[in-house]
């Protein structure tokens, strides 16, 4: 792969994962398309340092489709690889979340990646060779209570990634997934944003359950997780799947990622769901 020909399209790129894999891998010599939801990100970007930012909207197909065009006009028709990153969660019981809420999570944590990725492909398939690497989360191995919509997105971005890694090894692309437990960024507070916007928790039935816990666990979370890493702890993994010439399917990222593969192997669902409602 020569540096001319190494080019990467990276989504949620505003902050967090996506900004710290975009910046690290425009300093290893890679053209970074480093993608934002909001317009306002993408031309802040590109006044800072990321010439090639640009507006992709995962919930908005129009802004998918203009992405991809704007980016093969802009590379001759080529792409190395995909970092599909950008993705939100709707805290809250299952059943407070609507069918509209539902499917903005879908949306954007699952089926824009989808619409994004198969229009990218025959430009992969083309020149013969790509990577595509799927952000996933220590939360697509197992589930937890009051996290099912993000769960569920997640879960779905496990099985489609295994399915078309097994269909695109033939034509050269390979298909990784990276699996986060605690990262340091700021995913709480855009939970907490779309909480606000999505859950009636003074009418539902648990509204005594809200009050007396569920609150503070939206807003506050845990605490600080020990086993929390930096950002950069993911970009490592991406960079091992997007240029060794053996990238593994799956890269665990935090010691609890690697705690819930080890019991979703080992425990019985019955234990496993005491162990998960634990948190």
């Amino acid at each position: 792969m020569t540096s001319a020909l190494k080019s990467i399209l990276i989504t949620g790129a505003a902050s967090g994962i996506g900004f710290d894999a975009a910046q690290t891998l425009q300093s290893k010599g890679w053209r970074v398309f480093a993608s934002c939801r909001q317009k306002a990100d993408a031309e802040r970007l590109m006044a800072n340092g990321f010439p090639d930012a640009i507006h992709l909207d995962y919930e908005d197909p129009d802004s998918i489709t203009a992405a991809v065009n704007h980016v093969l006009t802009s590379t001759g028709g080529s792409l190395n690889a995909l970092f599909n990153n950008g993705a939100y969660a709707i805290p809250g019981p299952i059943e407070d979340l609507s069918r509209a809420a539902m499917t903005a999570s879908l949306n954007a944590n699952f089926l824009g990646w989808h619409d994004l990725t198969v229009q990218l492909l025959p430009a992969m398939r083309a020149q013969g060779h790509g990577r595509i690497v799927n952000c996933s989360s220590v939360l697509g191995l197992v589930a937890t209570p009051y996290r099912g919509a993000y769960c569920a997105s997640k879960f779905a971005v496990e099985a489609w990634s295994d399915a078309l890694r097994m269909e695109m090894v033939d034509a050269g692309i390979f298909v990784s997934l990276i699996e986060p437990g605690p990262i340091v960024t700021k995913f709480r507070a855009n939970a907490v944003k779309r909480f606000e916007q999505w859950v009636d928790w003074e009418n539902s039935l648990r509204v005594e359950e809200y009050r007396t816990g569920l609150l503070d666990r939206v807003y506050k979370g845990s605490g600080n997780s020990p086993f929390s890493k930096p950002a950069s702890a993911v970009t490592a993994k991406v960079i091992h799947a997007i240029e060794s010439p053996r990238p593994k399917a799956r890269y665990f990222v935090t010691v609890p990622t690697y705690g819930a593969d080890v019991l979703r192997r080992l425990l019985p669902t019955s234990l496993l769901d005491q162990v998960m409602k634990r948190g």
